[in-house]
């Protein structure tokens, strides 16, 4: 993970510059007096270079060894902090190989600072845990990344450049979670490590083995996990600061991995499905930055793991299963699984947040249905909710974090398709709309006077194409900046 600096002057023997398109010409942005923009202009559109965003050109600097332009597009008065966050992650992303960097991107207040430090930590990324003989040919991201500006003396700067740090640094636990290949992460592992990495923050940890699931009536868990030699989890994270001015819980898939069990997947593409507990992992990882901050919320983190394995124990379509809480579900379909083991995750994390003192909220994150991805393609999550009112403070934490959430409905008309003849509802209904389905399904599980969320990030969760901006392939991270944004508007507000 990248230390992240503030500098009033270049400090570092690489430098980053902003190069955008005004009236159809290439135009330098950097704010400092190391660039000769007129010769290097020259050299820019002699090599064809366009200023679009994502576009980054190393070329040889006079005061440094490098000079590297990050595209900004349209030059704009303002530009947007996530376009800024992008810009620096995409230049941080090319820089694997170099020690350290020095950012001038164009900026007129802490907001856009923040972001600039961010996109460049974020950006500083690898993964090469399972690399053998080729290891040692994979370049190392960049270990320091610092910010020219003219607020380095500022509390609001230095806030900002530790916030973003903490940020990087969660993002990448989430990351190597997701990237970690099942036969590496177990539900038992993912808690093991997960215990090892809440000692750092103070975060206390419980972790429900597979008997006390069945003891305590864990229908759901238990019912997708006993297909598989790797026994559920359910995996509890508490960060309870004194004088709270909220308590929240996230709730978050955790399939291990997912086969479909009897309802078994298409072989192309099934090694994707090892993504299939991103939403475990952002909750989890969201939790220890928010005690990170030291944010006066409490959040209670959920992550309900399984492997959804074939076998003679696995759950067969119609088998009728029992809710933690009681309520029965018929499953016809056993690669509808995550929202069962959700079900018994959000009833018990409801009811730990009762005897705390009542919920402000309670979030779940799922990468649940294929048919987020169709709607809203692999960029955009989708947002379901029972209150408006916390559906928008939701997205207005979204967009402040940079992340593209859409609001989706829960027409009533469709829940009827969820009703079964022999229990109390099903675990799948109309396949047209199947991503609403599958919320109206999570609802039934929700106390309809609590504040709930219901986010599918099916699509943005795990980047099979190319990489882009601050996003690598692979394990994106997805929702956590969001869920902590949300906990530092919360915090802000009396």
């Amino acid at each position: 993970m990248a230390k992240v600096k503030l500098a009033t002057k270049v400090d570092s023997d690489v430098l980053v510059v902003g190069v955008g398109i005004s009236n159809s010409k290439l135009q330098i942005l950097s704010g400092i007096s190391e660039v000769d923009s007129t010769a290097l202009l020259i050299n820019l559109n002699a090599i064809g270079a366009t200023g679009k965003v994502d576009e980054v050109i190393k070329l040889p600097g006079k005061t440094t060894k490098l000079i590297v332009f990050t595209g900004l597009g349209k030059i704009e008065p303002n530009f947007s902090p996530e376009l800024l966050r992008r810009a620096a992650g995409a230049a941080a992303r090319e820089l694997a190989g170099n020690k350290s960097a020095a950012f001038a991107l164009p900026h007129k207040s802490v907001v856009e600072l923040s972001a600039i430090a961010e996109g460049a930590a974020l950006g500083a990324y690898s993964f090469t845990q399972f690399l053998g003989s080729s290891k040692k040919e994979q370049k190392d991201p960049l270990s320091t990344v610092s910010v020219i500006t003219k607020f380095a003396d500022t509390p609001a700067a230095k806030a900002a450049a530790r916030r973003a740090e903490i940020i990087a640094e969660q993002t990448f636990l989430v990351r190597d979670l997701i990237n970690t290949p099942p036969s590496h992460l177990t539900p038992d592992s993912f808690c093991l490590r997960m215990k090892k990495e809440a000692a750092k923050y103070g975060v206390k940890v419980e972790i429900i083995n597979d008997a006390a699931l069945k003891k305590g009536g864990y229908g759901g868990i238990i019912g997708v996990g006993q297909g598989s030699a790797n026994p559920p989890r359910l995996l509890h994270v508490t960060y309870s600061p004194a004088k709270a001015k909220k308590r929240y819980a996230f709730v978050g898939k955790g399939i291990t991995f997912d086969t479909g069990g009897l309802a078994l997947k298409p072989a192309a593409g099934m090694e994707a499905m090892k993504a299939d507990m991103s939403g475990a992992a952002a909750v989890i990882a969201a939790v220890f930055a928010i005690a990170q901050l030291k944010l006066p919320i409490a959040v209670d983190g959920w992550a309900p793991l399984a492997e959804n394995m074939v076998s003679d124990s696995a759950t067969r379509p119609s088998d009728v299963i029992t809710i933690y809480g009681g309520k029965t579900v018929e499953v016809l379909n056993p690669d509808a699984e995550g929202r069962l083991v959700l079900a018994d995750a959000l009833i018990k994390a409801a009811q730990v947040g009762k005897k705390a003192g009542g919920l402000d909220g309670i979030i779940d994150v799922a990468t649940l249905t294929g048919a987020q991805a169709v709607a809203l393609g692999s960029r955009t999550s989708a947002v379901m909710t029972n209150d408006e009112l916390f559906s928008g403070q939701f997205l207005t934490a979204a967009n402040l974090a940079g992340e593209a959430f859409w609001p989706m409905p829960l027409p009533v008309e469709l829940r009827a398709s969820l009703d079964s003849p022999i229990a109390d509802l099903a675990n799948i209904g109309d396949r047209m709309g199947g991503m609403l389905v599958a919320g109206l399904f999570l609802k039934e599980f929700i106390d309809p006077q609590t504040p709930w969320l219901h986010l599918d990030i099916a699509g943005p969760a795990y980047n099979e194409k190319t990489a882009h901006g601050y996003t690598p392939i692979g394990g994106t991270g997805i929702a956590l900046r969001s869920l902590v944004c949300l906990a530092e508007l919360a915090s802000s507000h009396t």
